[in-house]
């Protein structure tokens, strides 16, 4: 039954449509925009190694497909100095491994919610984005807050199946059963036929 249902949601998704809206004025065209989120050398040590492995990789090919797709890639960084992960320091960084660039742009948050006190709503805003995807982590933990907090500010907002983790891969899964988290083939299908 999900698989028949999903094909029609992301076709309605992409014609601009809502359940609440087929009678009412289509809703605006997607824009994508991918999140990474936590993925600091600080955090990522707590998650189990194949899972950690699998999402690595997986978000390398998104921040990849994004670009080449001409959409951006939304750095989202935890500044925790309870943990010791401050702005500076080497536990704050992204591995050298991931492909970001300088001009990314870069939130920094003391919130699970990558909403919650930062300026993030506005770097979207301003970038003309409506649709996120979210990778990174913790599944179970500053991903599924700042999924909330998109869905708080009227953002379609869907996690990135195998590019979320957490320290506990059977949470992790539950996470993407529960949010219906995407796979490669429908984050493609949107980036292919999304306006920019």
């Amino acid at each position: 039954m999900k698989t028949r249902i999903l094909p029609f949601l992301v076709m309605m998704l992409l014609g601009g449509l809502t359940l609440t809206s087929v009678a009412q004025t289509p809703a605006e065209p997607v824009k994508p925009a991918l999140l990474v989120i936590d993925i600091q050398n600080a955090f990522l040590p707590m998650i189990p190694d194949v899972e950690r492995e699998k999402a690595m990789a997986n978000i390398g090919y998104y921040i990849s497909l994004f670009r080449q797709h001409g959409y951006p890639v939304i750095l989202v960084y935890h500044h925790g100095e309870e943990y010791g992960v401050k702005p500076g320091t080497e536990l704050f960084e992204f591995p050298e491994t991931v492909p970001i660039k300088p001009e990314d742009p870069k939130v920094i948050k003391t919130y699970g919610d990558g909403f919650n006190k930062t300026d993030l709503d506005k770097v979207l805003k301003e970038s003309g984005c409506n649709t996120l995807f979210l990778t990174g982590l913790s599944a179970v933990g500053c991903v599924l807050a700042t999924y909330v907090g998109a869905n708080n500010h009227d953002y379609r907002a869907f996690m990135v199946k195998d590019a979320i983790m957490s320290h506990n891969s059977e949470y992790t899964r539950n996470i993407e059963v529960m949010f219906e988290a995407v796979g490669s083939e429908v984050v493609k299908m949107v980036l292919e036929t999304s306006g920019k």
